[in-house]
């Protein structure tokens, strides 16, 4: 009756059971080394694998995967250090412009040259280029609410007012000055999803700076 009853409480345990008496007793296989030769896995590609053969196969995946991750975060790193470069490089340069005229040609030559972004725009709102004042009003009362900046995508009218016919699907835009009185600097993208809400204002923001400092001194020329 005895051994009946061990064999039926044998019986009765589940696959659960035994997995969760594993993962609480993760040294179980090193007090019984021998019962690891014996235990035979189903594997799909070799027909049955040994214990340690799975886990040495599963550290080898998991390694793979790190050192793919890690390549893609060398890579990532490696761009981003780029990206600051040119910044850096750029905000330094448009210090030195005399003129809008020059000031333009560097900001196209490095944002477009060197960034390989679509197109940009300073758009001054004083001045004989100046925005009409209802379009100013339009793109901070519609855009700027909250920040100055703005990035993701624009209506066709207001990428017209600023592109005109140019390819651009994203946009980041800067609002110029202290209280936003001096103008919008506007960077577009081909690609739809390049510039958007979730992204880091940092470079952006210390071009946002210098150009405040530089636009004042060339706007009373």
């Amino acid at each position: 009756m005895e051994i009946n009853t061990a064999l039926e409480t044998e019986e009765q345990l589940s696959a659960e059971q035994v997995a969760q008496f594993l993962m609480s007793n993760p040294d179980f296989f090193a007090q019984h080394p021998n019962l690891v030769a014996k235990i035979n896995i189903p594997h799909a590609q070799k027909g049955s694998v040994s214990l340690v053969e799975l886990q040495s196969e599963q550290l080898r995946k998991k390694v793979r995967t790190l050192n793919h991750k890690l390549s893609q975060l060398i890579s990532i790193a490696k761009q981003n250090e780029q990206i600051y470069r040119v910044y850096a490089d750029l905000n330094i340069r448009i210090l030195k412009c005399t003129s809008m005229e020059d000031l333009i040609l560097i900001l196209e030559e490095v944002i477009q040259e060197n960034l390989k972004l679509a197109s940009v725009v300073l758009v001054p709102f004083k001045g004989a280029h100046a925005l009409p004042e209802i379009q100013k009003r339009l793109f901070i009362e519609k855009r700027f609410k909250r920040d100055k900046f703005f990035f993701g995508r624009l209506s066709e009218h207001e990428r017209k007012l600023l592109f005109a016919d140019q390819d651009v699907k994203s946009v980041a835009l800067l609002l110029i000055g202290d209280l936003g009185e001096l103008g919008i600097l506007a960077i577009g993208s081909t690609d739809a999803g390049h510039f958007n809400p979730d992204m880091d204002t940092l470079l952006i923001s210390q071009l946002q700076q210098f150009m405040g400092i530089l636009l004042p001194k060339l706007l009373t020329y």
